[in-house]
């Protein structure tokens, strides 16, 4: 019979110490805020992804995590992680359950817990853990405790955090993305040309654009994006120049075919901006087929058949821009004569 191997203490941090079976200590700032005290520390990421679970269900951690969070979303951190590209120095929020064993040893100094499974439970950065386990980097990550939370105290928390933190929003990370050379050549070109709407005073859209924000009656960055995405294949051997002059021909033709009937409005509401730019080729084929220049009068001449009668679709479009655009591509079809 083979002798019982002895347990092997777990690989912890050089700033950590061991005290006692699988306890660790680590250095903290007590923090006070409102009726509630927590601590300040910074924990390495392998020792969060054997600490932490993300449900109260009686279950094993790992597949708690599985079960609840997005595979994908956590194995995107884990690879830029591993990649070495950057940071994520936001903190993880934990409340410390009764297996943790949590104590202040040195007067909101000093602070041990014991390395169990079920030791902390995540009240925020649930897949910043996840992915922290399925990485192959080992990296110190800050990190905020409660101790001694009810269940209730631990929902409230949950619910705070989740509802009161407002997001960066999309349009403002479109531009800052430009500044953080992270676009995407999609992104790049859609940029640049969103911007020549913008700061061209004789743009169709000049004053009708918002870059960093959403604005009621104007195009955001996020709206005029998803609208020119799919018409990126068209412009594939143009740049932002030439693509942007004959959008801004297009534009300008389908305004004046709005000012026809007083629905001037009608190119900011994003169903309207993505049926027509939908559109596009369709009318784009119209006039190289007949032979002409991609040009304001052409592109009039071309639409004319969607305003011949008053466009209360454009007024007041359906739900789908999908719905719309065929609708106008019907307009188009039933004028077509030998």
């Amino acid at each position: 019979m083979s002798k019982l191997q002895p347990e092997l203490p777990l690989r912890i941090d050089e700033n950590a110490e061991v005290i006692g079976n699988k306890f660790l200590r680590y250095s903290v700032s007590l923090v006070t805020q409102g009726d509630h005290r927590f601590y300040t520390l910074t924990v390495p990421s392998d020792i969060l992804a054997k600490t932490c679970f993300v449900t109260t269900r009686d279950e094993d951690p790992k597949v708690g995590f599985q079960r609840v969070l997005d595979r994908q979303r956590a194995q995107q951190i884990a690879d830029y992680i591993d990649a070495g590209f950057g940071t994520i120095p936001s903190s993880i929020v934990l409340s410390a359950q009764p297996e943790a064993e949590m104590r202040d040893v040195g007067k909101g100094k000093t602070v041990e817990f014991r390395a169990n499974k079920k030791a902390f439970l995540v009240i925020d950065g649930q897949h910043r853990v996840y992915g922290f386990s399925l990485a192959k980097t080992r990296l110190r990550v800050p990190v905020v405790i409660y101790n001694g939370l009810s269940k209730r105290d631990e929902s409230r928390l949950f619910i705070d955090i989740n509802t009161k933190q407002k997001p960066v929003p999309n349009e403002l990370l479109l531009d800052i993305k430009k500044l953080a050379e992270y676009e995407t050549d999609a992104e790049q070109l859609c940029g640049e040309i969103f911007d020549k709407f913008s700061i061209d005073p004789a743009s169709p859209l000049f004053g009708l654009t918002s870059g960093t924000s959403r604005s009621k009656g104007k195009i955001s960055r996020v709206t005029f994006y998803t609208a020119l995405k799919p018409l990126l294949p068209v412009f594939k051997d143009s740049g932002s120049e030439q693509a942007y002059k004959v959008l801004a021909d297009y534009v300008r033709a389908f305004r004046a075919g709005c000012e026809q009937h007083k629905a001037m409005s009608a190119i900011t509401n994003p169903v309207v901006l993505r049926a027509i730019m939908q559109l596009f080729p369709e009318v784009g084929l119209r006039v190289k087929n007949a032979g002409k220049t991609y040009s304001t009068d052409q592109f009039v001449e071309a639409l004319s058949p969607i305003f011949k009668k008053r466009p209360t679709e454009l007024i007041r479009p359906p739900r789908s821009p999908r719905i719309l655009f065929e609708n106008l591509s019907k307009s188009l079809r039933q004028t077509f004569t030998l």
